[in-house]
This record gives structure tokens, sequence and C-alpha cells, in this order.
């Protein structure tokens, strides 16, 4: 306990530290101290909570809630190792990358035929159109 306040101690005299010397070129003396104090208050406060759900958070995940079953399994250590290696698929690579010998003089293989897509063109009247601007301004 006391390791955790001490260090919750120096992170609080941190933020009083920058608090005031933030606070000392704008303000008096008086008033950069309380703010230093006050911010010495938050910091202390944030990382005491910090620690303490940090602590909790490693409390819970270090004793399994049944240790019983986990031993009868076998399977204690199931989840603490992690394999970040992936197969190799090196040649499926190559392969994909390399061009057939057929596709690289042929180009009949597939006609190519640039899309063509629906020209959205209005069909309405002109007059109507008119008529609907004006309607339009007047509002």
């Amino acid at each position: 306990m006391n390791g955790k306040l001490l260090l919750s101690l120096l992170f609080g005299l941190l933020g009083f530290g920058f608090t005031f010397l933030i606070n000392y070129g704008h303000n008096l003396l008086g008033t950069s101290l309380i703010r230093g104090i006050f911010g010495f208050i938050v910091w202390f406060l944030l990382a005491f909570l910090l620690r303490w759900v940090l602590g909790f958070i490693v409390k819970q995940s270090g004793s399994p809630e049944n240790g019983e079953t986990a031993s009868m399994d076998g399977s204690e250590n199931l989840g603490s190792n992690f394999d970040i290696s992936t197969p190799g698929e090196d040649e499926e690579l190559i392969n994909m990358l390399k061009q057939k010998p057929e596709q690289q003089g042929s180009g009949d293989v597939e006609d190519f035929t640039p899309l063509q897509p629906p020209k959205l063109v209005s069909m309405k009247d002109p007059e109507e159109l008119a008529k609907a601007v004006r309607h339009l301004k007047e509002e």
C-alpha cells in the first residue's frame, strides 16, 4: 500500500508543478497556488484510481474462478501462449503473380467492353421545369 500511495503522491506533485507553472505566468501567485493544489488533488486521485482499477483487473485475471476444473482438464496454460506466425503462402502468391503462357500472347481470351451507364436525363417538359423553379424561387 505504501508504494501505491508514494506513486500517487509523485503523480500529484507532477500535476501540481505542471498546473502551477502553466498558471504562474498568467495569474497571481495565490491563484496559481490554489489551481496547483486542485491539480495535485485531481492528478493524485487519477493515479490512485488507475492503480486501483489495474490492480483489480490483474487480481481477477490472475485467479481463475473455478480452479478445480482447470487442473482436472489439464488446461491450466490454455491461452497463455500466443502464436502470431502465419503459414507460408509464398508459392501461391508467386503463382498468382505469374501469368500463364496461354494468357501472355493471346488477346482473344475475353473481349473488353467498356461500361456504358444509363444517362440520367430528365424527360420532363421545359415549361414544367420552369414553373417548378419559379415556384421554389417564390418561397
